[in-house]
């Protein structure tokens, strides 16, 4: 029997007050828009025109509470790539290249051995992606931050042509879900993954893998197939995210039975997380989705899913 215990709001998250937070703040929000804002409020990136072609896209995002477990598993430089990896993934659900990346690093104290180790993380991301590292803040505020603990954000930027965006309006009934596999839990889910470790050993390289750069995936998938939409998994799971992307009208039926997920997810599980939590959560196992044509799918592809008449992500 699951623990009642071992939900995300029994860790303290709760991602209801994520969305409410989100529709509190859109007023807010829509009133500094100037005219060159484009794109809707809560998508995984901003969208800002340089000039009549070219779109700016823009993610800022933290690792969170996996810093905590990266420090105690000497994985700090993993977090680093996660936090990369993860803001270009956002910039990259628009269809833009991404451009450059900014990061934010705080403490009670500062470390230079533990900030050194999440700069080189996120540099090597930032290499594969042909991002450039422009600058950033590095923060001691005592009395914000226990000791010992450290905070990791940062924000990429990504350009694309307005002709070349992806925002999901295309989609259509009968399009297909394809996935493309995790790593494992990634960035997001840390505070439930840290209330079941608590203060004990855990295996780092089972808990602590860094999130997938999806970049490749999708520029080769774009070269083949009529991107329509994409979404990047992270809090809130695949139902959470997808349904981001989908139109009003349209819903995506999704087959849980069509992947393998990685053994992570049976730790959790084997640890008293119920399924339907581990679906609310986490990945389980699909870390980036795309919505393509059918006619577009490649024996390669890993369907995972398709679009149906309605609302809302349901699973099959």
């Amino acid at each position: 029997m699951p623990s009642p215990d071992h939900t995300y709001a029994g860790a303290g998250v709760s991602l209801a007050t994520a969305d409410a937070i989100v529709d509190r703040l859109r007023a807010a929000v829509a009133s500094t828009a100037t005219p060159a804002v484009a794109g809707a409020f809560g998508a995984f990136a901003g969208l800002f025109a340089i000039d009549d072609r070219r779109l700016l896209a823009a993610s800022t995002d933290s690792v969170g509470s996996k810093l905590v477990l990266g420090r105690r598993g000497g994985r700090l430089r993993w977090c680093g790539a996660d936090l990369a990896a993860h803001c270009i993934n956002d910039v990259l659900t628009t269809g833009a290249e991404p451009l450059f990346f900014l990061d934010y690093v705080a403490a009670n104290t500062i470390d230079v051995e533990q900030v050194a180790e999440l700069i080189e993380g996120a540099a090597d991301v930032c290499r594969v992606a042909g991002c450039a590292i422009l600058g950033g803040e590095t923060a001691e505020l005592p009395g914000i931050y226990r000791d010992g603990e450290i905070d990791f954000c940062g924000t990429a930027v990504g350009v694309v042509d307005r002709d070349r965006v992806v925002d999901g309006s295309r989609v259509e009934e009968r399009d297909v879900v394809v996935g493309y596999p995790s790593a494992g839990v990634h960035a997001n889910g840390f505070s439930l993954v840290r209330k079941i470790v608590g203060d004990g050993a855990f295996d780092a390289d089972l808990l602590l893998p860094p999130t997938r750069l999806y970049l490749d995936d999708i520029r080769a998938l774009r070269a083949r197939a009529d991107v329509r939409a994409l979404a990047h998994v992270t809090g809130g799971g695949i139902a959470g995210n997808l349904g981001r992307v989908v139109p009003d009208g349209l819903g995506a039926v999704i087959d849980p039975s069509s992947w393998e997920r990685p053994e992570v997810f049976g730790w959790l599980a084997g640890n008293g997380v119920a399924e339907d939590e581990l679906r609310r959560v986490f990945n389980i196992g699909i870390g980036y989705c795309a919505i393509i044509p059918a006619a577009d799918v490649h024996e390669d592809d890993l369907v995972i899913g398709r679009i149906v008449r309605g609302g809302g992500v349901a699973w099959e």
